[in-house]
């Protein structure tokens, strides 16, 4: 639940952080908490947005180490981290390449569209106001070239099923992006469910970051697409 009031040991193990680096950073206002009769005390749900803007900042191992104190929390059986997890939330049609859009709203607009020509999508006004909602609080352009838009919050009501769908522009747009860089590559994630939210976007950074995303940006169809991204998450899950 993203009200899930949970204390430092527990925010350890669901990052498999060691507990004295917890309470480090929460000391130091750097992740958020308070203090309930001397001892902090972590929402999940603000947890899970302050790992989000660290994502992109940490490496393979740390991700791997987020991703399996994720699925515990949540009950993931153990396989899950040795199994594919992105590519097979990704629907038929779900990936577009070209993606036309030349502004933010026309991308985001795109995108959800893929979701809807699905299926997975009841109501397009509401999934994408849910997702403005999320980029009011920081852009999710969380790297250069890339944008990870996901609502707040799990859709348990607006979606049919969790999905992930993909878009890449052939030039860049605008985003938000911290350092000014333009963005091409769209990843949409939409979950019904907290226990698959955060162990997506996990999966995801590791499938992004292990090494350079310029084969993805010059991908020439949706095919050449997946298929790029099934080999990375294979790679990493070696």
């Amino acid at each position: 639940m993203p009200h899930e009031q949970i204390t430092a040991q527990q925010v350890a193990a669901y990052l498999h952080m060691n507990v004295r680096e917890v309470i480090k950073l929460a000391s130091r206002g750097q992740m958020p908490c308070r203090k309930v009769g001397g001892e902090f005390v972590f929402h999940k749900g603000e947890v899970d947005h302050w790992i989000e803007a660290q994502m992109h900042e940490l490496g393979g191992e740390r991700l791997a180490k987020i991703e399996k104190g994720v699925g515990a929390h949540h009950g993931f059986e153990e396989d899950m981290a040795h199994n594919p997890l992105l590519v097979p939330l990704i629907p038929d049609g779900g990936l577009a390449v070209p993606l036309v859009a030349r502004t933010r709203q026309a991308a985001l607009r795109a995108i959800v569209d893929l979701a809807d020509q699905a299926g997975l999508v009841y109501s397009t006004a509401d999934v994408l106001d849910e997702i403005a909602k999320r980029e009011e609080l920081c852009t999710t352009a969380m790297m250069p070239g890339v944008a990870i838009p996901h609502p707040r919050h799990p859709l348990p009501y607006d979606i049919a099923e969790s999905f992930v769908v993909v878009g890449l522009t052939p030039s860049g747009i605008p985003y938000g992006a911290e350092d000014g860089s333009l963005t091409r590559l769209f990843f949409l994630i939409c979950c019904k469910d907290e226990r698959t939210h955060l162990h997506v976007l996990a999966r995801l950074a590791r499938i992004l970051g292990f090494r350079p995303i310029d084969e993805l940006l010059h991908a020439e169809s949706p095919e050449e697409l997946r298929d790029l991204l099934v080999e990375r998450e294979r790679t990493i899950l070696k």
